[in-house]
């Protein structure tokens, strides 16, 4: 009697600390202020809930202060959420260059993280150019514009139950000095003769969704996120958690 109940308790604190540990620990760096407060105030409940209902952690900071090598080496993902290439410290800088080329976690970049060019009296970080596919920011659509995106490669994991096509409602639509085709491995697209109200701040081919397969870290960079209306888009909110998954190492 006394053999069986040990054994059913093991059993129950082998299952219970087992459903207990987290998928993984994701880490946030987020602006606190701008123009991009109001999509930070929308994310952070909205991917709180996703962790708590997929059984994953976030710890979220609003500086690089803390980042360096150790610090990194605690989380499976990173999410770069409208934070720019810019005013990192140096260790910063290091320890995140060298997560990715190691591959030591994921990373997904919103909107912002392509703000590269000298900005605030800071130069633009040259690896991070890199990593984008080697572009630089050149203008954006102040007024903002809806717009149709085409998916380009359904069969990519972050395109998961996405249509072919599917319309942002409001977004800046940045421009570079190039596009980053040549270098990287584009997932969607936005469809220029489709903003509503037209503009004429194009650049042709414009990827807003892609991955760079020429470094280890499983990454994309995810153009729209500006505002949080957005957070009310199901085909955005798909493409958000399919990206959080993927590039954790979960899908």
């Amino acid at each position: 009697m006394q053999k069986k109940l040990f054994t059913t308790l093991c059993l129950f604190f082998f299952l219970t600390t087992t459903i207990a540990q987290p998928r993984f620990h994701a880490l946030v760096l987020f602006e606190n202020g701008g123009h991009h407060l109001a999509f930070t105030n929308a994310a952070q409940p909205w991917l709180n809930k996703l962790a708590a209902d997929s059984n994953f952690t976030i710890d979220y900071i609003q500086k690089t202060d803390s980042i360096n090598e150790a610090f990194l080496a605690k989380y499976q993902l990173f999410i770069q959420l409208d934070y720019p290439p810019y005013g990192w410290t140096a260790a910063a800088m290091a320890a995140f260059e060298d997560y990715i080329e190691i591959g030591r976690g994921g990373w997904i970049g919103l909107h912002h993280a392509t703000l590269l060019g000298e900005f605030d009296g800071y130069p633009m970080w040259p690896w991070f150019s890199d990593f984008m596919g080697g572009i630089k920011f050149s203008n954006y659509i102040p007024t903002f514009a809806a717009a149709q995106v085409n998916v380009e490669n359904r069969e990519h994991p972050c395109m998961k139950n996405l249509p072919l096509q599917f319309t942002i409602s409001k977004e800046e639509w940045y421009t570079y000095n190039k596009s980053p085709r040549d270098n990287v491995h584009v997932l969607a697209s936005v469809n220029e003769s489709t903003y509503v109200p037209n503009s004429n701040i194009k650049m042709g081919d414009h990827p807003v969704v892609w991955t760079n397969e020429h470094f280890p870290a499983r990454n994309i960079y995810i153009f729209m996120g500006h505002g949080p209306d957005l957070l009310e888009n199901k085909f955005y909110t798909i493409l958000l958690t399919n990206a959080i998954f993927w590039a954790a190492g979960k899908k």
